[in-house]
């Protein structure tokens, strides 16, 4: 019998002082929050694009006019980063990929890739500040999240050695960049310049250009 897949997205609601505050400055917190939803908006546009048979949005706050049909909404459960994450997965019976918000550039192709478990027990997707973006598991077993140190720049050499120790077959998936300072958000806007988050990003540097 085959088993339901699932990709996770985990986010929190795009409110100004809530998210991205590590863009400002340059930008407002109104301007973050704006880009922390057109990251959010470009993320789970792709996530739809992507075969899976449920599609679940892991959400800190309440749903808006952001939120295309199709997801599942389940609250975040409380407690660190880690235990976020592990809650994200026990509310899977079968294979999963999560993914954030921090990664507008990723691509159908990649979590797709992320999705194929032939040959390998896992996925892990690097991000190059020493996290991880993406983590997909044939078997989702949430002690392999339980106290990972998170938001430190060994969080994603921990995470994968927490993998390997388990004895499960690890690929990986490519580095990406995430989405946390005014460095970053130039990167990534530059890579996808069609989308959401690269069409506001360019706007609002250009506003904020024009009005020196």
């Amino acid at each position: 019998m085959t088993r339901a897949t699932t990709i996770l997205v985990i986010a929190k609601e795009p409110r100004p002082g809530r998210v991205k505050t590590r863009l400002t400055p340059p930008f407002t917190p109104d301007e973050a929050a704006r880009l922390a939803e057109a990251a959010l908006a470009d993320t789970l546009e792709t996530v739809l694009a992507t075969p899976a048979d449920r599609r679940v949005l892991v959400l800190a706050g309440v749903p808006g006019p952001w939120l295309p049909p199709g997801f599942e909404v389940v609250d975040q459960c409380a407690g660190s980063l880690a235990s976020r994450l592990a809650g994200a997965f026990a509310i899977c019976t079968g294979p999963a990929l999560l993914i954030g918000m921090d990664t507008p550039q990723v691509t159908p192709r990649l979590l797709a890739q992320g999705m194929e478990f032939n040959g390998s027990d896992a996925w892990f997707g690097p991000a190059t500040d020493g996290g991880f973006w993406a983590l997909g598991l044939a078997s989702p077993d949430p002690e392999l999240l339980h106290g990972v140190p998170m938001s430190t720049a060994w969080t994603g050499a921990v995470q994968r050695k927490r993998l390997t120790g388990a004895g499960l077959a690890v690929r990986d998936l490519p580095v990406l960049r995430d989405v946390d300072t005014a460095a970053d958000a130039a990167a990534v806007a530059a890579v996808i310049p069609g989308s959401c988050f690269g069409a506001l990003h360019t706007m609002l540097t250009a506003d904020r250009a024009g009005a020196r």
